[in-house]
């Protein structure tokens, strides 16, 4: 059944939601016992993880996620790079191949893995083979955020010579589709914080606006409307208010499309319970009731085999980079988070799994 067995330690140190709860540190527990799941599937393959990513996603479920949704303790985390130390005959992989992907939340949950463990047993699709030009630090933190700035501009149908604006253009999903819309030969416009503003341009902005010094966002544009309308708008921040989208008639051409990742609000209160249902209303119901001209659309990052494909040759060949932020031990996991929680990470937050301290990449 295996390409060549591997002996596997029947438990593992792993990072785990014990129980719903925030800051992260009031969650999080680390297991030495943790189970390894040795049992192989056809097309399964079983990687030894040297470097975790961590994703704003994972926080968030810890601390608004419910017993009676998800049974705790599970495993957090998605995105990871490593090796493989056992593989099903039909998988497209072979002991020893050096590898990146993430682990798919509907699996995770089921059988209580994630990213931050020693071991994690996926289907083999959900991996590529990590290009020899980049770290598993770096490779750590493709996935998610890589193959959902594709998805948002296959969906968009971004083409040369258009316009994309991006809010939140140094978010992880903010600088690859950054890189990803100037090879398509389209114009960039971000936001960001001034002192992220070279770092936005190193990776091909054009023009970049100071969020921190213009007011309400969709004010701004309102008043200071670009010459030609743009054809795409993300949210990469995740903004809970609406208004950037329903505001959105001054900047955003009437066939354009607004896509955002998710309004996601950094703290849930009641209060925020308008603002949810104004979302729904504007992705939900037809145009011609909510008076937005725009097409709206929430973007949920699926990880396919030929996107992940697609985006190892572009970093095989150089013309896209990872960027890190910092990089944690794996003890010190809570620590990452703290770092993560505070929405000022410049790249991935990336966790070292079981690598040595010397292979360390600099911080971007």
């Amino acid at each position: 059944m295996f390409t060549s067995p591997a002996t596997l330690p029947a438990t593992q140190r792993a990072w785990v939601s014990a129980r719903k709860g925030f800051p992260p540190s009031r969650s999080l527990e680390l297991r030495t016992d943790w189970p390894v799941l040795k049992t192989l599937k056809p097309g399964q393959v079983t990687v030894k993880i040297q470097a975790a990513a961590l994703n704003p996603l994972a926080w968030k479920l810890m601390r608004y996620l419910p017993n009676w949704i998800i049974k705790r303790p599970w495993a957090v985390e998605n995105d990871f790079a490593g090796i493989v130390v056992s593989a099903d005959s039909t998988s497209r992989f072979k002991v020893g191949d050096e590898v990146y992907g993430g682990v798919d939340p509907a699996i995770g949950f089921s059988t209580k893995q994630g990213a931050l463990q020693e071991y994690v047993t996926l289907p083999a699709k959900d991996l590529a083979k990590r290009p020899p030009n980049i770290s598993p630090f770096e490779a750590a933190g493709v996935t998610v955020t890589a193959t959902t700035a594709l998805q948002v501009l296959n969906d968009t149908k971004l083409e040369e010579g258009q316009t994309i604006f991006i809010n939140g253009g140094s978010t992880s999903v903010g600088a690859w589709t950054i890189q990803l819309a100037k090879l398509r030969g389209a114009k960039v416009v971000v936001t960001c914080s001034k002192k992220n503003e070279d770092y936005v341009r190193s990776l091909g902005a054009d023009e970049v606006i100071d969020y921190t010094a213009v007011g309400p966002l969709h004010t701004y544009l309102t008043k200071s409307p670009p010459s030609t309308k743009f054809n795409v708008v993300l949210d990469a921040a995740g903004l809970w208010d609406s208004s950037l989208y329903s505001q959105s008639a001054a900047y955003l051409q009437p066939n354009g499309i607004f896509i955002t990742v998710g309004p996601t609000p950094h703290e849930f209160t009641w209060g925020a319970v308008p603002q949810l249902f104004a979302w729904l209303a504007l992705l939900g119901l037809p145009r011609f009731l909510t008076r937005v001209q725009a097409k709206g659309k929430n973007i949920i990052g699926a990880v396919r085999a030929e996107d992940m494909e697609f985006l190892r040759r572009l970093l095989e060949e150089g013309k896209i980079r990872p960027t890190v932020d910092s990089v944690y031990e794996f003890e010190d996991a809570v620590k990452a988070f703290d770092r993560i929680v505070t929405a000022r990470a410049r790249g991935k937050v990336v966790v070292n799994v079981s690598l040595s301290q010397s292979s360390r990449v600099p911080s971007t």
